[in-house]
């Protein structure tokens, strides 16, 4: 009895020590830090306030950080707008799409149809791009003289040839339009003149140019095109900050009766790229003169950090009856923040992470949130997620780690 009483007394002494070792290295979750900014000198640490964005003629406007689609100002930026011909950059999404789903070939021949030519050809009120009816042309050549001539024909010749008819092609915009996060637009047609139930909004807009720019940036490459000749016609591109400013890169003008003068810009400077929406102006040099401003001043007055690198540690954590005793958490994307300059060291992060993880734990499994707060809202957020996978212990070791769990539990 007395050498049982001694084992059982150890195994105690030894419990109680083990426990208080595994408390002392159980500590509360540590607040991760963001990515160090460059130190600004002690003049400058007190940032001045932004001026408001600059005076906009239009009826709705909005002004976007690419790479992390925040709004950064904006009037109206929800309510319905025609979209005139700024619809041809969904219609290229749609082309690129289909291209990167093998389901059309760049090469392709496009016959330049009696209803597009009808329709959108020389003969009509709108933009043309010039190809012969009844002939053929390649399709990336059609597809310049739709986004660099905003040729209506070549829009609905394309629509054709992908879908067989623009109804359609709509429902294809449609479909990629609701992948793409544009919740306030619907298209009837691939050119953008004035129809019923074709609309969209700023901010769907700024959506759609961003999206084309990040997914196929090839496609987008063409709005950047000054000129395209097509047989003896040679039209210059109608975005003429394209010979203003030599950051911007694109994207597409619009114009007719109902919609108003229109414009999606883009530019980037260094590493940080901002889209411009102005529809509803009353001018093409209107439209221009806004869109500059709109760019001028983001870029002046608003930055962009990655405050976490995809596949980094964030934190580590302690995990129970796993394989391995610790677990690096972090996060799946980069954490990207805009924000005005000045800024970047009154970031508050914080993370919410369940104190006791148990294993099994798979590669990538969310554990928790990590948010960054400014000024007491909300800036960011991201899931936190296992840096690598944590299998489940031997047996023995299971047990004792329930056993030290319940320990900690009393």
């Amino acid at each position: 009895m007395k050498a049982h009483a001694v084992r059982v007394a150890l195994f105690a002494a030894v419990s109680v020590a083990t426990l208080g070792l595994a408390f002392a290295q159980d500590p509360a979750p540590a607040v991760p830090a963001p990515a160090p900014a460059p130190a600004a000198p002690a003049a400058l640490s007190e940032a001045l306030p932004v001026p408001e964005a600059p005076a906009i003629t239009g009826t709705a406007w909005a002004l976007m950080d690419f790479a992390t689609g925040q709004i950064l100002a904006g009037d109206s930026v929800d309510e319905r707008v025609e979209p005139a011909s700024i619809t041809k950059v969904m219609t290229s999404y749609v082309i690129a799409a289909e291209m990167a789903a093998g389901k059309v070939g760049a090469d392709d021949d496009v016959m330049m149809s009696v209803n597009a030519w009808r329709t959108g050809g020389a003969g009509t009120d709108g933009s043309y791009s010039g190809f012969e009816v009844n002939k053929t042309a390649k399709l990336l050549d059609m597809e310049k003289g739709m986004t660099v001539q905003s040729g209506n024909d070549a829009a609905i010749a394309l629509a054709e040839h992908i879908a067989g008819s623009e109804d359609a092609f709509a429902s294809l915009m449609n479909a990629y339009a609701a992948r793409i996060g544009m919740e306030n637009s619907h298209f009837v047609n691939s050119h953008g003149l004035s129809a019923p139930e074709h609309y969209s909004t700023a901010r769907d807009l700024a959506l759609l140019g961003r999206a084309l720019a990040r997914d196929f940036p090839e496609h987008y490459a063409f709005n950047a095109i000054k000129e395209f000749t097509v047989g003896p016609i040679t039209q210059r591109n109608r975005n003429i900050l394209l010979w203003r400013d030599q950051s911007v890169d694109g994207i597409k003008t619009g114009h007719h009766s109902g919609a108003g003068y229109c414009l999606m810009a883009s530019a980037k400077r260094g590493d940080q790229r901002l889209i411009s929406v102005v529809m509803g102006s009353t001018s093409e040099a209107q439209r221009a003169t806004d869109s500059q401003a709109l760019l001028n001043w983001g870029f002046r007055f608003f930055e962009t950090h990655e405050l976490y690198a995809a596949g980094k540690p964030v934190a580590t954590q302690k995990v129970w009856k796993g394989q391995a005793n610790e677990l690096d958490l972090g996060v799946a994307e980069p954490l990207l923040v805009s924000m005005q300059r000045g800024q970047y060291a009154k970031l508050q992060p914080s993370m919410d992470v369940p104190r006791t993880l148990v294993a099994p734990i798979a590669l990538g499994q969310a554990v928790g949130k990590v948010r960054v707060m400014l000024d007491g809202k909300l800036v960011a957020e991201a899931p936190l997620v296992a840096l690598e996978e944590v299998p489940e212990a031997g047996f023995f070791k299971r047990l004792w780690h329930e056993l030290l769990m319940w320990w900690q539990s009393l």
